[in-house]
């Protein structure tokens, strides 16, 4: 009675939510990116074909474990694989046929529908870090995250207006259990933004608590009908499927919410050295897992991953915005639009501690690199600092930022008449110039991408302000904008409802930090 209830009140609306609605401050958010540009492909199709077999071959004579899930093994014997204890032998073709009914694109809803996305064709939706112990800004150093930090971190998603996704666990809140802490990470995210974000995948139980919430946030029929979330399942590379991951998966596709089925690669720890063996075992393993998502239900959206960095191999440190993982990135886009589906890879990727020149190099290779491989869902595309280990303030708006670039740098180059500038060039003439001439008076203020954040000032200027860097200008930018916040308009009945749904998971089960 009291769940019929609660749907009814949610649907409703009534007054008070309209008010709230009257009084929302909106935020400008751009649209997800729309490719005008080709992507850069660096394999050719003899290779893509030697690759796809290879990867074949593994599924057939290598096999993929299954790990501590008996209901998965049933599942692919049924399908056709051959089982031996916990290895799936998968027969040359199976997996590529199942994968067939996965869609080529999808729409995410978030609760403000003009913040929906469609992930596939030739879209990129971008989404911040993701999964960090550890935070980092200048006053405070670095330092274990908290849920205060979590909920601040999705406030600054809402507030960038290059972010198109609030994304999952933008730092891991370590002062909440550890069993409960995804309830208010999911309550941030639903009432602190009202862009689309991602359920929890710790735990099977977890991600169905997330579909429970999201049929409070959207009504239980919407949900059935439509996918509100986007997980992230990471395969325990090389080629292990454990029993938390694909219980998750279970979960979220039996309820047609979208999977990242991602490999989590360390070229020459977790796969070959090599470029061509790395992407043979990435294919091999989205291929399982892609097809696997697709027993448990027939066209349940996913998403094609690839998470890759290489190694130091004097110290073991990952490594990013390398060429060999460029072209890993690259190959894979190609191999994912070989299936005909959507492609995960790329961010804002870097090894530095600090948001320095080591981290802006490494970054803008990985974010470029996303740009050009046809990535169409680019999780943490900003705030990655030291390795994933930290979520960084300041980086994240300067990420953020820099997110802009990639939004004109795919609109491509126009060719109509006010862009040809004949007019413009008549004008002028040889020996003059272009500052005042009509075309440029027409178009200065659209012209060129500018920078939010970056100092154009004069050196005296500059010095007189007092000689700050980007960081220091970033941490000026995350006050301000924290400081600005404004929590956008939520039916009160709904965020009731969502709180009471927390209090009560929270009250059933005593806290675990393990």
């Amino acid at each position: 009675m009291a769940e019929a209830e609660t749907r009814r009140r949610t649907r409703g609306g009534g007054g008070a939510a309209r008010r709230a609605e009257r009084s929302a401050v909106s935020v400008e958010t751009a649209k997800y990116i729309e490719r005008n540009i080709p992507n850069f492909e660096v394999l050719t199709e003899e290779a893509l074909d030697i690759i796809e077999s290879n990867a074949e071959t593994v599924l057939a004579e290598i096999g993929v474990n299954f790990v501590n899930n008996p209901a998965a093994l049933d599942r692919w014997r049924a399908a056709g694989a051959e089982v031996d204890g916990e290895r799936v032998r998968i027969p040359r073709g199976l997996a590529k046929k199942l994968c067939a009914t996965a869609p080529k694109e999808f729409t995410q809803h978030a609760r403000n529908p003009e913040r929906n996305v469609v992930i596939g064709g030739k879209n990129l939706v971008l989404a911040p870090v993701y999964g960090p112990p550890f935070v980092h800004d200048v006053e405070k150093g670095r330092r274990y995250a908290t849920i205060e930090d979590f909920r601040n971190f999705v406030k600054l998603g809402y507030m960038s207006k290059w972010l198109h996704h609030s994304g999952g666990t933008v730092c891991e809140p370590t002062d909440i259990p550890v069993n409960k802490r995804h309830l208010d990470m999911l309550l941030a995210h639903m009432t602190l933004s009202d862009k689309p974000f991602m359920g929890s995948v710790t735990e099977p139980s977890r991600a169905q608590d997330s579909v429970d919430m999201c049929k409070i946030l959207f009504g239980e029929e919407f949900v059935q009908q439509n996918t509100v979330m986007t997980s992230l399942i990471n395969i325990n590379s090389p080629m292990t499927f454990d029993d938390t991951m694909m219980g998750a998966l279970e979960v979220y596709a039996a309820n047609n919410q979208a999977c990242i089925i991602s490999p989590f690669i360390v070229g020459g720890a977790m796969a070959p050295v090599s470029v061509a063996g790395t992407l043979t075992q990435v294919m091999a393993e989205c291929l399982a897992g892609i097809a696997y998502s697709q027993i448990v239900r027939p066209g349940a959206p996913v998403i094609m991953g690839a998470f890759v960095t290489s190694i130091d191999m004097n110290s073991g440190a990952p490594t990013f915005g390398t060429p060999e993982a460029a072209h890993i990135t690259y190959g894979a886009g190609q191999l994912a639009r070989r299936l005909g589906l959507p492609y995960r890879s790329a961010g804002s990727f870097c090894g530095s501690k600090l948001p320095d020149a080591q981290a802006a190099y490494e970054t803008a290779n990985s974010l470029n690199m996303g740009l050009l491989a046809g990535v169409n869902f680019m999780l943490h595309s900003c705030g990655w600092l030291e390795g994933g280990l930290v979520s960084s303030y300041e980086k994240f708006v300067m990420d953020a930022d820099q997110l802009g670039c990639l939004h004109h740098l795919a609109r491509g180059v126009d060719i109509d008449e006010n862009a040809q500038a004949m007019d413009a060039i008549r004008e002028v003439g040889p020996g003059g110039h272009y500052l005042g001439c009509a075309h440029t008076q027409a178009n200065f203020k659209t012209a060129f991408w500018r920078s939010d954040l970056f100092d154009y000032k004069p050196f005296e200027t500059w010095s007189e302000e007092g000689a700050r860097d980007t960081m220091a200008l970033a941490s000026v930018r995350v006050k301000r904008q924290l400081e600005t916040y404004q929590q956008p308009a939520l039916d009160p009945a709904i965020a009731e409802a969502l709180e009471a749904f927390v209090a009560q998971k929270k009250a059933e089960a005593p806290d675990a930090f393990m």
